[in-house]
Protein backbone atom coordinates (compact mmCIF):
# COMPACT_ATOMS: atom_id res chain seq x y z
CA UNK A 1 0.00 0.00 0.00
CA UNK A 2 1.39 3.39 -0.92
CA UNK A 3 2.32 5.99 1.66
CA UNK A 4 0.31 8.61 -0.28
CA UNK A 5 -2.94 6.66 0.17
CA UNK A 6 -2.28 6.05 3.85
CA UNK A 7 -1.32 9.56 4.87
CA UNK A 8 -3.18 12.86 4.99
CA UNK A 9 -1.81 15.51 2.66
CA UNK A 10 -0.51 17.83 5.39
CA UNK A 11 -0.51 17.73 9.15
CA UNK A 12 -0.93 21.09 10.95
CA UNK A 13 1.41 22.09 13.77
CA UNK A 14 -0.16 22.15 17.24
CA UNK A 15 0.98 24.68 19.87
CA UNK A 16 2.40 23.84 23.29
CA UNK A 17 -0.30 24.36 25.90
CA UNK A 18 0.16 25.49 29.51
CA UNK A 19 0.18 21.98 30.95
CA UNK A 20 2.80 20.66 28.53
CA UNK A 21 4.86 23.80 29.06
CA UNK A 22 4.91 23.07 32.80
CA UNK A 23 5.93 19.47 32.14
CA UNK A 24 8.84 20.58 29.93
CA UNK A 25 9.98 23.01 32.58
CA UNK A 26 9.87 20.33 35.30
CA UNK A 27 12.05 17.94 33.31
CA UNK A 28 14.54 20.58 32.07
CA UNK A 29 13.38 20.45 28.46
CA UNK A 30 12.36 24.09 28.53
CA UNK A 31 15.29 26.46 28.60
CA UNK A 32 16.19 29.87 27.24
CA UNK A 33 18.26 29.77 24.09
CA UNK A 34 19.98 32.70 22.34
CA UNK A 35 18.39 32.20 18.92
CA UNK A 36 14.97 31.46 17.46
CA UNK A 37 13.88 29.57 14.34
CA UNK A 38 12.76 32.84 12.73
CA UNK A 39 16.27 34.29 13.15
CA UNK A 40 17.69 31.61 10.85
CA UNK A 41 15.16 32.49 8.15
CA UNK A 42 16.99 35.78 7.57
CA UNK A 43 19.47 34.20 5.14
CA UNK A 44 20.38 36.21 2.07
CA UNK A 45 20.97 33.31 -0.31
CA UNK A 46 21.42 29.57 -0.72
CA UNK A 47 22.99 26.84 -2.85
CA UNK A 48 21.82 23.25 -3.43
CA UNK A 49 23.52 20.51 -1.37
CA UNK A 50 24.40 17.43 -3.43
CA UNK A 51 25.38 14.01 -2.12
CA UNK A 52 28.48 12.03 -3.13
CA UNK A 53 26.66 10.84 -6.27
CA UNK A 54 25.85 14.41 -7.30
CA UNK A 55 22.15 13.94 -6.54
CA UNK A 56 20.01 16.65 -4.95
CA UNK A 57 19.61 15.99 -1.20
CA UNK A 58 16.61 18.37 -0.93
CA UNK A 59 18.71 20.49 1.46
CA UNK A 60 20.11 23.92 0.60
CA UNK A 61 23.12 25.52 2.26
CA UNK A 62 22.20 29.03 3.34
CA UNK A 63 24.42 32.02 3.89
CA UNK A 64 23.97 35.32 5.69
CA UNK A 65 25.30 38.83 5.40
CA UNK A 66 28.52 39.48 7.31
CA UNK A 67 26.63 41.42 9.97
CA UNK A 68 24.07 38.64 10.51
CA UNK A 69 26.61 35.81 10.27
CA UNK A 70 28.73 36.85 13.25
CA UNK A 71 25.74 37.10 15.58
CA UNK A 72 24.18 33.85 14.32
CA UNK A 73 27.45 31.89 14.62
CA UNK A 74 27.92 32.91 18.25
CA UNK A 75 24.30 32.09 19.08
CA UNK A 76 24.48 28.65 17.43
CA UNK A 77 27.68 27.80 19.29
CA UNK A 78 25.98 28.77 22.55
CA UNK A 79 23.05 26.48 21.67
CA UNK A 80 25.53 23.64 21.13
CA UNK A 81 27.04 24.33 24.56
CA UNK A 82 23.61 24.27 26.21
CA UNK A 83 22.59 21.06 24.38
CA UNK A 84 25.80 19.07 24.81
CA UNK A 85 27.76 20.71 27.64
CA UNK A 86 27.21 22.87 30.72
CA UNK A 87 25.99 25.90 28.79
CA UNK A 88 29.03 28.03 29.61
CA UNK A 89 31.05 30.09 27.12
CA UNK A 90 34.31 28.26 27.90
CA UNK A 91 34.21 26.00 24.85
CA UNK A 92 33.02 28.57 22.31
CA UNK A 93 36.55 29.50 21.19
CA UNK A 94 37.11 25.90 20.11
CA UNK A 95 33.96 25.64 18.02
CA UNK A 96 33.08 26.81 14.54
CA UNK A 97 29.85 26.67 12.56
CA UNK A 98 30.75 24.79 9.39
CA UNK A 99 27.33 24.89 7.73
CA UNK A 100 23.72 25.92 8.13
CA UNK A 101 21.45 23.85 5.87
CA UNK A 102 17.73 24.32 5.29
CA UNK A 103 15.25 21.70 4.13
CA UNK A 104 12.05 22.68 2.35
CA UNK A 105 10.88 19.05 2.11
CA UNK A 106 8.25 17.86 4.62
CA UNK A 107 6.27 19.59 7.33
CA UNK A 108 8.92 20.83 9.75
CA UNK A 109 11.27 22.69 7.33
CA UNK A 110 14.24 22.26 9.70
CA UNK A 111 17.63 23.89 9.81
CA UNK A 112 20.58 21.49 10.20
CA UNK A 113 23.57 22.98 11.97
CA UNK A 114 27.06 21.48 11.60
CA UNK A 115 29.37 22.33 14.50
CA UNK A 116 33.06 21.45 14.32
CA UNK A 117 35.73 21.39 17.03
CA UNK A 118 38.70 23.25 15.51
CA UNK A 119 41.23 21.45 17.74
CA UNK A 120 40.57 17.96 16.38
CA UNK A 121 38.12 18.38 13.47
CA UNK A 122 35.42 16.29 15.17
CA UNK A 123 31.98 17.52 14.22
CA UNK A 124 28.33 16.92 15.04
CA UNK A 125 24.92 18.20 14.02
CA UNK A 126 21.81 19.51 15.67
CA UNK A 127 18.50 20.73 14.27
CA UNK A 128 16.48 23.90 14.76
CA UNK A 129 12.74 23.51 14.06
CA UNK A 130 9.41 25.15 14.72
CA UNK A 131 7.86 23.81 17.91
CA UNK A 132 5.02 21.34 17.40
CA UNK A 133 3.30 19.65 20.35
CA UNK A 134 2.95 16.38 18.39
CA UNK A 135 6.69 16.24 17.82
CA UNK A 136 7.44 17.06 21.47
CA UNK A 137 5.19 14.21 22.64
CA UNK A 138 6.87 11.95 20.12
CA UNK A 139 10.35 12.87 21.34
CA UNK A 140 9.40 12.32 24.98
CA UNK A 141 7.79 8.96 24.27
CA UNK A 142 10.85 7.87 22.28
CA UNK A 143 13.03 8.90 25.22
CA UNK A 144 10.98 6.85 27.70
CA UNK A 145 9.70 3.86 25.72
CA UNK A 146 12.44 3.07 23.19
CA UNK A 147 15.95 1.73 23.90
CA UNK A 148 17.37 5.19 23.19
CA UNK A 149 17.62 8.45 25.13
CA UNK A 150 16.97 11.72 23.34
CA UNK A 151 18.20 15.21 24.04
CA UNK A 152 16.10 18.20 22.96
CA UNK A 153 15.22 21.72 24.13
CA UNK A 154 12.14 23.90 23.73
CA UNK A 155 11.99 27.68 23.97
CA UNK A 156 8.86 29.45 22.77
CA UNK A 157 8.25 28.54 19.13
CA UNK A 158 11.70 27.00 18.68
CA UNK A 159 12.67 23.34 19.11
CA UNK A 160 16.29 22.18 19.26
CA UNK A 161 16.93 18.48 18.55
CA UNK A 162 20.16 16.55 18.76
CA UNK A 163 21.24 14.59 15.68
CA UNK A 164 20.45 10.86 15.59
CA UNK A 165 23.35 9.14 13.85
CA UNK A 166 22.81 6.25 11.48
CA UNK A 167 22.38 5.21 7.85
CA UNK A 168 19.11 6.51 6.36
CA UNK A 169 16.77 3.56 5.91
CA UNK A 170 16.16 4.18 2.20
CA UNK A 171 19.90 4.40 1.52
CA UNK A 172 20.58 1.24 3.51
CA UNK A 173 17.82 -0.73 1.75
CA UNK A 174 19.06 0.30 -1.69
CA UNK A 175 22.84 0.17 -1.27
CA UNK A 176 23.70 -2.04 1.70
CA UNK A 177 20.94 -4.57 2.25
CA UNK A 178 21.84 -6.59 -0.89
CA UNK A 179 25.40 -6.99 0.48
CA UNK A 180 24.30 -8.37 3.88
CA UNK A 181 24.88 -12.05 4.57
CA UNK A 182 22.13 -14.46 5.63
CA UNK A 183 22.74 -14.01 9.36
CA UNK A 184 22.65 -10.20 9.04
CA UNK A 185 19.42 -10.34 7.02
CA UNK A 186 17.79 -12.53 9.67
CA UNK A 187 18.87 -10.11 12.38
CA UNK A 188 17.53 -7.15 10.39
CA UNK A 189 14.23 -8.95 9.94
CA UNK A 190 13.99 -9.49 13.70
CA UNK A 191 14.77 -5.82 14.36
CA UNK A 192 12.16 -4.65 11.86
CA UNK A 193 9.48 -6.78 13.58
CA UNK A 194 10.37 -5.23 16.93
CA UNK A 195 10.52 -1.71 15.46
CA UNK A 196 7.13 -2.24 13.79
CA UNK A 197 5.63 -3.35 17.10
CA UNK A 198 7.17 -0.47 19.05
CA UNK A 199 5.78 2.14 16.64
CA UNK A 200 2.33 0.57 16.78
CA UNK A 201 2.21 0.47 20.59
CA UNK A 202 3.07 4.14 21.08
CA UNK A 203 1.21 5.36 17.96
CA UNK A 204 4.18 6.79 16.07
CA UNK A 205 3.14 7.10 12.44
CA UNK A 206 4.76 7.58 9.03
CA UNK A 207 7.82 5.41 9.54
CA UNK A 208 8.70 5.24 5.87
CA UNK A 209 12.27 4.23 5.14
CA UNK A 210 13.58 7.81 5.05
CA UNK A 211 12.11 8.54 8.51
CA UNK A 212 14.30 6.03 10.34
CA UNK A 213 17.97 5.10 10.35
CA UNK A 214 19.81 1.78 10.51
CA UNK A 215 22.57 1.75 13.14
CA UNK A 216 25.26 -0.94 12.75
CA UNK A 217 26.81 -2.01 16.07
CA UNK A 218 29.95 -4.16 16.07
CA UNK A 219 29.63 -6.95 18.63
CA UNK A 220 32.61 -9.33 18.89
CA UNK A 221 32.86 -11.00 15.47
CA UNK A 222 29.63 -9.77 13.89
CA UNK A 223 27.51 -6.70 13.26
CA UNK A 224 24.17 -6.13 14.98
CA UNK A 225 21.73 -3.72 13.35
CA UNK A 226 19.35 -1.45 15.21
CA UNK A 227 16.52 0.68 13.78
CA UNK A 228 15.88 4.15 15.19
CA UNK A 229 13.10 6.59 14.36
CA UNK A 230 14.35 10.07 13.44
CA UNK A 231 11.10 11.92 12.64
CA UNK A 232 8.41 12.33 15.30
CA UNK A 233 6.08 14.69 13.46
CA UNK A 234 3.35 12.05 13.08
CA UNK A 235 2.85 11.17 16.73
CA UNK A 236 -0.86 10.45 17.37
CA UNK A 237 -2.34 12.34 14.42
CA UNK A 238 -3.64 10.05 11.68
CA UNK A 239 -6.91 8.15 11.95
CA UNK A 240 -5.87 5.08 9.97
CA UNK A 241 -4.39 2.42 12.25
CA UNK A 242 -2.14 1.14 9.43
CA UNK A 243 -0.23 4.45 9.47
CA UNK A 244 1.28 3.35 12.81
CA UNK A 245 2.59 0.08 11.33
CA UNK A 246 5.74 0.58 9.20
CA UNK A 247 5.01 -2.72 7.41
CA UNK A 248 2.22 -1.07 5.38
CA UNK A 249 4.37 1.54 3.63
CA UNK A 250 5.58 0.67 0.15
CA UNK A 251 9.00 2.16 1.00
CA UNK A 252 9.48 -0.70 3.50
CA UNK A 253 8.49 -3.44 1.04
CA UNK A 254 11.96 -5.02 1.00
CA UNK A 255 12.12 -5.10 4.80
CA UNK A 256 8.71 -6.80 4.93
CA UNK A 257 9.91 -9.36 2.37
CA UNK A 258 12.96 -9.94 4.53
CA UNK A 259 10.71 -10.87 7.46
CA UNK A 260 8.73 -13.27 5.30
CA UNK A 261 11.87 -14.90 3.89
CA UNK A 262 13.96 -15.13 7.05
CA UNK A 263 11.55 -15.62 9.97
CA UNK A 264 9.01 -18.30 10.74
CA UNK A 265 5.60 -17.20 12.01
CA UNK A 266 6.37 -18.48 15.51
CA UNK A 267 9.54 -16.36 15.60
CA UNK A 268 7.62 -13.25 14.50
CA UNK A 269 5.10 -13.80 17.29
CA UNK A 270 7.92 -14.34 19.79
CA UNK A 271 9.63 -11.06 18.85
CA UNK A 272 6.33 -9.16 19.07
CA UNK A 273 5.75 -10.51 22.58
CA UNK A 274 9.33 -9.61 23.55
CA UNK A 275 8.87 -6.03 22.38
CA UNK A 276 5.50 -5.60 24.09
CA UNK A 277 7.01 -6.89 27.32
CA UNK A 278 10.00 -4.55 27.07
CA UNK A 279 7.75 -1.54 26.39
CA UNK A 280 5.48 -2.55 29.30
CA UNK A 281 8.49 -2.67 31.60
CA UNK A 282 9.56 0.77 30.44
CA UNK A 283 6.06 2.14 31.07
CA UNK A 284 6.20 0.78 34.62
CA UNK A 285 9.75 1.98 35.28
CA UNK A 286 9.01 5.47 33.92
CA UNK A 287 6.66 5.97 36.88
CA UNK A 288 5.39 9.48 37.48
CA UNK A 289 7.13 10.94 34.45
CA UNK A 290 5.03 9.07 31.90
CA UNK A 291 1.91 9.58 34.02
CA UNK A 292 2.50 13.34 33.92
CA UNK A 293 3.10 13.27 30.17
CA UNK A 294 -0.11 11.32 29.56
CA UNK A 295 -2.04 13.74 31.79
CA UNK A 296 -0.78 16.52 29.50
CA UNK A 297 -1.72 14.82 26.24
CA UNK A 298 -5.16 13.48 27.27
CA UNK A 299 -6.87 16.87 26.91
CA UNK A 300 -4.48 18.42 24.37
CA UNK A 301 -5.85 18.81 20.84
CA UNK A 302 -3.20 17.22 18.62
CA UNK A 303 -5.43 15.78 15.90
CA UNK A 304 -8.73 16.17 14.08
CA UNK A 305 -12.06 14.90 15.42
CA UNK A 306 -12.59 12.59 12.45
CA UNK A 307 -9.15 11.03 13.00
CA UNK A 308 -9.92 10.40 16.68
CA UNK A 309 -13.21 8.70 15.79
CA UNK A 310 -11.64 6.51 13.11
CA UNK A 311 -8.62 5.43 15.15
CA UNK A 312 -10.53 4.57 18.34
CA UNK A 313 -12.92 2.39 16.32
CA UNK A 314 -10.10 0.63 14.45
CA UNK A 315 -8.18 0.02 17.68
CA UNK A 316 -11.32 -1.35 19.33
CA UNK A 317 -11.75 -3.76 16.41
CA UNK A 318 -8.07 -4.74 16.65
CA UNK A 319 -7.90 -5.27 20.44
CA UNK A 320 -11.57 -5.83 21.34
CA UNK A 321 -10.91 -3.54 24.33
CA UNK A 322 -14.05 -1.48 24.99
CA UNK A 323 -11.96 1.24 26.70
CA UNK A 324 -11.02 2.59 23.26
CA UNK A 325 -14.67 3.33 22.53
CA UNK A 326 -14.73 5.70 25.53
CA UNK A 327 -11.90 7.91 24.19
CA UNK A 328 -12.62 11.43 22.97
CA UNK A 329 -9.09 12.64 22.19
CA UNK A 330 -5.91 11.25 20.64
CA UNK A 331 -4.23 11.58 24.03
CA UNK A 332 -6.86 9.38 25.62
CA UNK A 333 -6.37 6.81 22.84
CA UNK A 334 -2.61 6.84 23.46
CA UNK A 335 -3.08 6.44 27.22
CA UNK A 336 -5.51 3.56 26.64
CA UNK A 337 -3.12 1.86 24.21
CA UNK A 338 -0.22 2.02 26.68
CA UNK A 339 -2.48 0.86 29.51
CA UNK A 340 -3.66 -2.06 27.35
CA UNK A 341 -0.04 -3.20 26.83
CA UNK A 342 0.78 -2.74 30.52
CA UNK A 343 -2.35 -4.60 31.72
CA UNK A 344 -1.74 -7.53 29.41
CA UNK A 345 1.89 -7.78 30.54
CA UNK A 346 0.91 -7.68 34.23
CA UNK A 347 -1.89 -10.24 33.70
CA UNK A 348 0.50 -12.67 31.99
CA UNK A 349 3.14 -12.10 34.67
CA UNK A 350 0.59 -12.79 37.43
CA UNK A 351 -0.53 -15.99 35.70
CA UNK A 352 3.07 -17.17 35.54
CA UNK A 353 3.58 -16.39 39.22
CA UNK A 354 0.45 -18.36 40.18
CA UNK A 355 1.28 -21.31 37.91
CA UNK A 356 4.83 -21.53 39.16
CA UNK A 357 3.68 -20.98 42.77
CA UNK A 358 6.40 -18.46 43.57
Amino acid sequence: MSGEKLMSKKKPAFPINKKLDGYLNKYSRKIEIPIFYEDLLRFSGSIIVYDSNEEDTLWVRVYYSDFEREEIDISLKKVYSILHSDGSDRILDYLTVDAVDYCTFGNSKPFRIKIRNILNDNYTYFYVKKTDASRVYGLELEHMLSPYNLNFLVHGDTLIEEHIAGIPGDVFIQDMLPKCNDAEKAQLAKEFVKFNERCMIRLLGDMRSYNYVIVPVHDFDHVVYRIRAIDFDQQCFEGKFKVYLPQFFKENYQMVNLVGDRLQENSVDQYKIEERSIVAKRIISSGNRIKRLLNCVKNHKISLSENVLQLKNELHDFTMDVEFKKCNTMGQILATALDFVKRNYEDVSMKEIIENKF
